[in-house]
């Protein structure tokens, strides 16, 4: 082969390695744009994804919220924040239409914050967009939004805010939009049971809505309208629960929530509040002269009488039957009772249809100044109002601080309270007629008597063969008794009060059983051995004023030596009084006659008593009380 031809070849060859070069070269470029290219899908399908995921979680994060407890407000809230801050808005509200006396009206009740908001609150100046009564425009895009039921997109963002705000100038339109990069705003209309709630607006960066976005903004709208659809049916729930059906008023369980409340607040902020306590007078005249349809209309126009007079920050309240209660916070006494007499005035003046005019008696007492125990402050309340009654109706009464009520008053409105509220067993004719005696005793009739007369009473019922007198016996020779160990005021006035209920417990066991005439079986010894405790701590333990009654009544069944009942206490464990009550109790019951014996006579029941000293009562005690028999007449 001569030169030229091995040349030839080698430049052969080398055309074929070029081509080679090239060819695998161009591959190599179409792989490296085809991976550039799917790196950009990537990319993109990562974007999406991502934007789909933040949505999800967005979706999911405010589904929770409705789901929990959060207030409405909170989950609005989450709403445009959530959208604003992770869908990449300028700005998101949610915009609620009203009606009034006016007309129609707009107020935001959500929106995000963010730095447009605080440049057009700092442009139209106080008070901000989020408090102004807005305006209504019926040829607004908010308008057509609502009345084509669809969303709608609009590039007009100079007539949106004009549409809300009228009366901005152009120019200050002008300068609130200068330099904000927005380019559109989305309108979306919110419709919650079939009726017009509002919109959901945001304003966007972009000038076209894109299908993905359009089809989320509608779902995302979806859950604000279930958002706002649960809120609803929960609050609706909440008022069942917080509200007396008949009168549309807070019932007791909301009224002594808020009570508890105010507590705190009140104890934290060391100022008074007070309650008004208010009673309907004659109801059972009403009813039985008019029909309960006419006793309800007497309720219900007390009720309106109290919304009309209270503050948004009050709690009126239907206690229960005639009996309602005001709180008011933040208020002294000198206030309430001003707040009182206008509310008895209003009562008072008010026309019904066909009963006329009604009227109530009202009670006021005040934290701090009457007591500090919230407990005992609404018995006070209930004395007072109560002691308006008493004193002729349709009046206020203040109450008095517990350290200077009366063992009187406290033993009237401790029978008042166990008449009145059920606490025992009893006849509704039985139980209105003593109230009514505690109420309303004439001039003629001191305290003292129907107190012995109602107390009387009520023990004939348990015990027949007792006598009338012997309750007044029983309070004088205790009172003498306590006297002759120098025993303070206050536990001489509690221990009249103990005498009066000590075996009240009784009318919870039945008579049968307390006038058998043959031996009691243990079981049935042990059953009547309960009657201390179902005095104190069933009967008398709500009733927060007495509270230092119940121990003498608890123990009135002690022995000196440990062998009573119920605690088996013994010597100085036993409070003096419970003993004073005890050897007063077996005196009256051994002189008076029982199903099983006779009655004995006095010098016979002290020998009886004489014989227990030192294991019933104390030797002290069986002396002075023998040497009280011996030269007092009972």
């Amino acid at each position: 082969m001569g030169l030229f031809d091995k040349f030839k070849e080698v430049r052969k060859k080398v055309s074929e390695v070029e081509s080679n070069i090239y060819h695998e070269k161009r591959d190599y470029l179409e792989i490296y744009e085809r991976n550039l290219e799917l790196e950009k899908e990537i990319t993109q399908r990562t974007k999406e994804l991502d934007d789909t995921n933040r949505r999800m979680f967005t979706l999911q994060h405010i589904w929770e919220m409705m789901n929990s407890s959060t207030p409405l407000e909170n989950v609005l809230e989450a709403v445009v924040n959530s959208t604003q801050g992770e869908l990449g808005y300028m700005h998101c509200a949610i915009i609620r239409k009203y009606k009034d006396e006016d007309g129609d009206f707009l107020r935001i009740i959500a929106q995000s914050n963010d730095g447009l908001i605080a440049r057009l609150n700092n442009m139209i100046g106080a008070p901000g967009i989020q408090t102004r009564r807005l305006n209504f425009d019926p040829n607004s895009v908010f308008a057509d939004t609502i009345n084509q039921r669809s969303i709608i997109q609009t590039k007009a963002i100079d007539l949106s805010l004009k549409a809300i705000l009228p009366e901005l100038s152009d120019k200050t339109v002008k300068e609130i939009l200068t330099d904000q990069p927005i380019k559109s705003v989305i309108v979306v209309p919110l419709i919650t049971r079939s009726k017009e709630f509002g919109w959901f607006c945001v304003f966007s960066s972009r000038e076209e809505l894109a299908p993905a976005e359009m089809d989320f903004l509608s779902l995302f709208s979806k859950q604000i309208e279930m958002a706002i659809t649960i809120a609803d049916l929960f609050q609706a729930v909440r008022e069942q629960a917080v509200t007396d059906s008949l009168t549309g008023l807070y019932n007791r369980r909301y009224f002594e929530e808020s009570l508890d409340k105010e507590v705190q607040r009140s104890q934290r902020l060391k100022q008074p509040f007070s309650i008004i306590g208010i009673d309907l007078d004659f109801l059972k005249k009403i009813n039985d002269t008019y029909g309960h349809s006419y006793g309800d209309l007497a309720i219900k126009t007390i009720a309106e009488v109290l919304k009309a007079n209270a503050r948004s920050i009050d709690i009126p309240a239907r206690m229960g039957g005639e009996e309602f209660n005001l709180l008011l916070p933040g208020i002294s006494s000198q206030g309430a009772m001003a707040a009182a007499e206008r509310i008895r005035k209003t009562i008072e003046n008010t026309e019904i249809d066909t009963i006329g005019h009604i009227t109530g008696s009202l009670g006021v007492a005040t934290y701090f100044e009457h007591s500090e125990n919230v407990d005992e402050l609404l018995d006070l309340t209930d004395q007072a109002m109560y002691a308006s009654k008493r004193n002729g109706r349709n009046r206020v009464t203040l109450a008095k601080p517990a350290s200077e009520t009366s063992w009187q008053e406290s033993a009237i409105n401790t029978f008042i309270d166990i008449l009145s509220k059920n606490r025992v067993p009893m006849a509704k004719e039985l139980s209105e007629d003593l109230c009514n005696k505690l109420q309303f005793q004439t001039k003629e009739d001191s305290s003292q008597d129907i107190l012995y007369t109602v107390a009387d009473m009520l023990t004939k019922l348990y015990n027949p063969m007792h006598e009338s007198g012997v309750v007044k016996n029983k309070v004088q020779m205790a009172v003498s008794l306590a006297k002759r160990f120098d025993l303070p005021k206050s536990d001489v006035d509690n221990l009249r009060v103990a005498v009066l209920l000590y075996d009240i417990g009784n009318l919870m066991i039945p008579q049968d059983l307390l006038q058998k005439p043959t031996p009691l079986t243990e079981d049935e010894r042990e059953r009547i051995k309960n009657h201390p405790l179902i005095a104190s701590q069933e009967i008398l333990k709500p009733i927060s004023y007495i509270q230092d009654v119940l121990p003498i009544i608890e123990h009135h069944h002690e022995n000196w030596d440990g062998t009573g009942y119920p605690y088996k206490m013994s010597k100085e464990d036993i409070p003096l009084t419970s003993q004073i009550i005890l050897i007063i109790d077996e005196y009256f019951a051994l002189i008076e006659p029982r199903p099983y014996r006779s009655k004995l006579s006095s010098p016979d029941a002290l020998e009886i008593i004489k014989t227990d000293s030192g294991k019933k009562w104390n030797n002290n005690l069986v002396k002075e009380f023998i040497s009280l028999v011996e030269h007092d007449i009972f």
